[in-house]
């Protein structure tokens, strides 16, 4: 099967100036993703993992054209997104489209959920008739648990699991192909997020669409997941089919990301061993040199510091030049949960 979406090269870099800097000063690159490559088949998911800062929105926000990226994201074997004008990128936004992290911040206060949901139509379809637009949000309501009589309500009304239930209905009331979710449960309770992350399988069973997943909980990345991407200040470092990445993760980095996801069996739990993280995330500023992630890592040797790692084209990728289960040493020195 041909991708729906293939990805390669993608970097997004942000001019930054430093206090004190004068006007005719050069502004410093911070890199927020740098040189991604993935490939996305319709119907599957995308699991993208990492810590805070490591790029994941920012990859997010770029292939819907919301920040400046170079590199090539070829959507259907056909058509270079980001070579296109923004004019000419209107016409994909009801292919491609996006639930964000926050769900009420996300939603007009001034708008009602009825006026809410029909607003991609009217952009999108300016075809529909007024009954028609209705009809089809009516629909969609049902379609994510919306009750009929909440549609004249306002965004402030609403919990956060329906403000997010409200969000992913504008999203797919266009019925777009690509669904790309920015951490969608992160602000949720535990509950919710169960609720949220079910409804988000079942609609993308019936719908047939592709998604890509964001998040930091490893644990709901894997429930939903079909492959997973694991990047580190905005490079890939590992990228593999769930089940291979889960059963055996080579890269010290998602060792130690999975080392930290909880155990349900309280007794497991308690003597599970978490392979620690030294220090703190570097600045994209000023990144190491060689490997970004040796600073951190238990594996580093002094020809990580020369060489930067570039994931292959198997199946699973790992960008580190020592790979490999979780050695005994590493073992020893990690901290029980």
């Amino acid at each position: 099967m041909s991708p729906l979406l293939s990805v390669r090269d993608l970097s997004v870099t942000f001019p930054i100036r430093r206090p004190g800097d004068m006007p005719w000063t050069r502004p410093r690159g911070l890199r927020a993703v740098n040189g991604v490559d993935f490939d996305l088949e319709p119907g599957r998911t995308l699991g993208v993992v990492g810590e805070s800062g490591c790029g994941k929105s920012t990859l997010a926000r770029a292939l819907i054209r919301m920040v400046p990226a170079t590199g090539r994201a070829t959507w259907r074997g056909e058509t270079d997104l980001m070579a296109l004008t923004p004019s000419a990128m209107k016409r994909y936004r009801s292919e491609i489209q996006m639930v964000f992290q926050d769900p009420l911040a996300s939603l007009d206060p001034r708008m009602t959920l009825g006026q809410i949901i029909a607003e991609p139509l009217r952009t999108h379809r300016p075809d529909l008739s007024g009954a028609e637009r209705r009809t089809r949000v009516a629909e969609m309501m049902e379609r994510v648990g919306l009750l009929p009589q909440m549609i004249n309500r306002y965004p402030h009304e609403f919990s956060g699991g329906q403000c997010q239930r409200i969000g992913i209905a504008r999203a797919l009331v266009v019925e777009p192909k690509l669904l790309i979710c920015d951490e969608p449960v992160s602000a949720l309770d535990v509950s919710i997020q169960a609720q949220v992350v079910e409804l988000l399988r079942e609609l993308q069973r019936d719908l047939g669409l592709a998604m890509i997943f964001i998040a930091h909980d490893l644990s709901v990345v894997r429930h939903i997941s079909d492959e997973v991407m694991v990047l580190y200040l905005g490079r890939v470092m590992e990228a593999a089919p769930k089940e291979d990445l889960y059963a055996a993760p080579r890269h010290p980095y998602t060792q130690a990301l999975m080392s930290a996801v909880p155990i349900p069996d309280p007794a497991a739990e308690r003597t599970k061993r978490i392979i620690p993280l030294k220090g703190d995330l570097p600045s994209p500023m000023d990144p190491p040199s060689g490997c970004v992630f040796r600073t951190r890592c238990v594996r580093a040797a002094a020809d990580c510091s020369e060489k930067v790692p570039r994931p292959g084209d198997e199946a699973h990728r790992v960008a580190c030049l020592h790979p490999g289960p979780v050695r005994e040493e590493e073992r020893a020195g990690a901290a029980p949960a």
